[in-house]
């Protein structure tokens, strides 16, 4: 992996990660890092959930792919902001 593929998968994971955290209703009390390691991993898994689906190279704009990272990232948020609560 490049210097430009690390930034470009930091940045992807932000966006996907603040994307998850909007959708999740409620305060949730866990930093912005990790919300960026939440937003890489579902943006990581949801490329491959794409792959498997086979929705993953489409013309213009990924929707279901981008979808599927969203809905992840929700996911991850929720379950890394429910943990958080039970200690």
């Amino acid at each position: 992996m490049t210097p430009a593929g690390i930034i470009s998968a930091i940045i992807i994971g932000a966006i996907i990660g603040v994307l998850g955290r909007l959708v999740v209703r409620g305060k949730q009390n866990i930093s912005i890092l990790v919300t960026i390691l939440v937003g890489i991993v579902a943006a990581l898994l949801g490329t491959w959930l794409a792959g498997l689906v086979g929705v993953q190279t489409t013309d213009g704009i990924d929707w279901i792919e981008l979808l599927f990272q969203v809905v992840l990232a929700a996911i991850g948020v929720a379950i890394v902001a429910g943990s958080g609560r039970r200690r």
